[in-house]
């Protein structure tokens, strides 16, 4: 391939990015849509979707892109930088997702919902969608907040310590299926030694954060800043007394939720109790 110049004029915003280049080392090649599907093995319609920005893929169709057009690594690197691009949340939620991307240490509890880092693409559909997203929207938004995982996997990932309020857990989706793949991706995360799953039953009655999803972050610095958000807005909470009786409220609660191996057990209940997909 002839080197190209520094200065390409192509866009310097990482997602439009790796379209671009998607696009460009497709028709460079000469290669349609289909034969690219064909030769690969996935669905030609994806590639269009990608080169398009709806979707960014998986690693995996990204690095057989790679291998493909002899560019090793280079793809997947734009991908990389493409999923933790912060432009891709909406405007007020941006600063949140840099300092989410740095931090070193996490908290979270969750008064009626799933935290982002641990919900599946279903879950992630439906709560998204009560939200008002839908169509082209609603997928990049999906995709968005599912790539968000990835800050928790790796031998150098964050620890994570959620609590979830039973009422989380006893909210399911209209889709059985999604439903059940949630529980069971939350059984999968509380298996990795970086997160630390707790159940905060109904019966501990009412608590200091009754109406509140509350994330802390600690950062490279040292200092920890909080996330708090309900149905309607979140807001960063950086000021420190106010970080501090946000966190004597989840001290608090953590005393009184169940211990990891009951929360576990807890969640596999919940999984026993959801129907069977009816047989067709």
């Amino acid at each position: 391939m002839p080197p190209r110049r520094v200065i390409t004029g192509r866009s310097q915003e990482p997602r439009k990015r790796f379209a671009e280049e998607l696009r460009l080392l497709r028709t460079e090649r000469g290669d349609g849509l289909r034969k690219l599907g064909e030769v690969l093995g996935w669905d030609w319609s994806l590639f269009g979707k990608m080169e398009s920005g709806q979707t960014l893929g998986s690693p995996e169709v990204v690095q057989a892109l790679d291998q493909y057009y002899g560019t090793p690594g280079l793809l997947l690197a734009l991908w990389e930088l493409a999923v933790g691009d912060p432009t891709q949340f909406k405007e007020q939620y941006r600063r949140y997702m840099v300092l989410e991307a740095e931090s070193v240490n996490l908290w979270h509890f969750g008064v009626s919902t799933v935290h982002g880092l641990l919900q599946t693409e279903g879950y992630a559909y439906e709560v998204l969608a009560l939200g008002g997203a839908k169509g082209q929207e609603l997928d990049q938004q999906v995709e968005a907040r599912t790539g968000r995982r990835k800050l928790l996997e790796g031998e150098d990932a964050p620890p994570l310590r959620a609590l979830l309020a039973e009422a989380v857990l006893r909210a399911p989706l209209r889709d059985v299926v999604a439903w059940r793949d949630q529980l069971e991706y939350l059984l999968e995360a509380s298996d990795r030694p970086n997160v630390t799953l707790q159940v905060l039953p109904q019966s501990v009655g009412l608590h200091g954060l009754v109406s509140t999803d509350v994330m802390f972050l600690r950062l490279l610095d040292g200092k920890t800043v909080a996330y708090t958000e309900n149905a309607h807005r979140g807001e960063l909470v950086e000021e420190n007394s106010a970080v501090e009786r946000l966190q004597r409220a989840y001290d608090a609660m953590r005393d009184l939720a169940l211990n990891p191996a009951e929360s576990r057990k807890f969640i596999l209940r919940m999984l026993e109790e959801v129907p069977c997909e009816p047989s067709t």
